[in-house]
């Protein structure tokens, strides 16, 4: 189900919408199109989109892509009102690339951009986590972006939120953290 004319096929099946007019984010939840296989699409650990192995070099385009994607499981696809298509995600669909920091201690918030322009700002309903690998010990820090689609946060802005951090007591263990939107997130026990 892949070919060099199947990715413009989708784009021709995406309802427009405009953010700036208040219309917000295709209703892919609210799609159930037949599902009409694999493409050879798949979205780096980095962030970049690929297509028949090619690099997507029209954020514009990978936008617009990123507005239909939804998750089901492990498994990942882009969605049209008619159509339902089966795509690779290394890690997490979207890098959080930016942060902005607004206020300090508990009123703190916590903005970040991600790759394809999304502002999402962490609180309890765009959450912070970190997951550690078993065997490295490497932390993966992730914000939740819409629907059960994360951000990776890249590598410079978990720096940032690491000179950011505070201790406080949670059942009697140091944790490292930040606020935002009222909520403390944890990212590391103290050392």
């Amino acid at each position: 189900m892949s070919g060099p004319g199947k990715a413009n096929d989708l784009l021709a099946q995406i309802p427009s919408f405009d953010k700036s007019a208040g219309k917000g984010l295709p209703p892919v939840h609210l799609w159930n199109p037949a599902f009409c296989g694999d493409i050879d699409m798949r979205i780096a650990r980095d962030g970049t989109w690929y297509y028949l192995g090619t690099p997507i070099g029209r954020k514009p385009m990978v936008r617009l892509f990123s507005t239909i994607i939804r998750r089901e499981g492990d498994a990942y696809f882009l969605i049209t009102p008619v159509e339902k298509v089966g795509i690779t995600v290394d890690d997490a669909p979207f890098v959080a690339v930016l942060l902005e920091v607004e206020g300090e201690g508990e009123t703190q918030v916590l903005r970040f951009t991600t790759n394809v322009d999304d502002v999402v700002e962490a609180s309890t309903v765009h959450r912070l986590r970190v997951s550690v690998d078993p065997v490295t010990q490497t932390p993966a820090p992730y914000l939740h972006v819409r629907s059960n689609l994360e951000a990776l946060i890249h590598r410079n802005v978990f720096y940032q939120l690491v000179d950011l951090a505070v201790t406080r007591d949670i059942d009697g263990q140091r944790w490292l953290g930040v606020w935002s939107g009222g909520e403390f997130f944890t990212i590391g026990l103290e050392p």
